[in-house]
């Protein structure tokens, strides 16, 4: 049995974090020892590593309750695991061409001739009047 202190040192999950997974039903309500301590076994630190690994992957809370609901029935086509890791994959595609296209803008922005003073800076000036951007963002 490992207490809630020993199971976030484990897993690098925080303490609240775990609470929080706990009270949205991710990880199953900790029994109790008799001085009212979180007690957790060790599928417990499995299912939180499982869940902090999709988390830093970017993966929401409903994308992470279906892939746990999955991996709890390991006869069941990984076909539905790999929509769901599609749409994560899509997700962070789209961020990265979001980003790349503030990159640009922030890389003319800094680039860009400007004078010894703010009345002649481009980038106060370009963050006043977005007109002067090259695209939307």
């Amino acid at each position: 049995m490992l207490a809630i202190g020993e199971l976030s040192r484990s897993t690098g999950v925080k303490v609240p974090t775990i609470r929080y997974y706990e009270q949205m039903g991710l990880i199953s309500a900790a029994g109790r020892s008799e001085g009212n301590q979180r007690r957790y076994e060790p599928s417990d630190r499995d299912r939180l590593a499982f869940i902090k690994h999709a988390r830093d992957l970017g993966f929401t809370i409903d994308a992470i309750r279906e892939l746990l609901d999955l991996s709890a029935n390991p006869e069941c086509p990984c076909a539905q695991a790999d929509e769901i890791a599609g749409r994560q994959l899509q997700s962070v595609q789209d961020k990265i061409a979001r980003l790349t296209v503030l990159e640009d803008e922030l890389r003319r922005m800094t680039t860009r001739p400007h004078g010894d003073h703010v009345r002649d800076c481009y980038i106060i000036r370009s963050l006043a009047d977005h007109a002067l951007c090259r695209h939307e963002h």
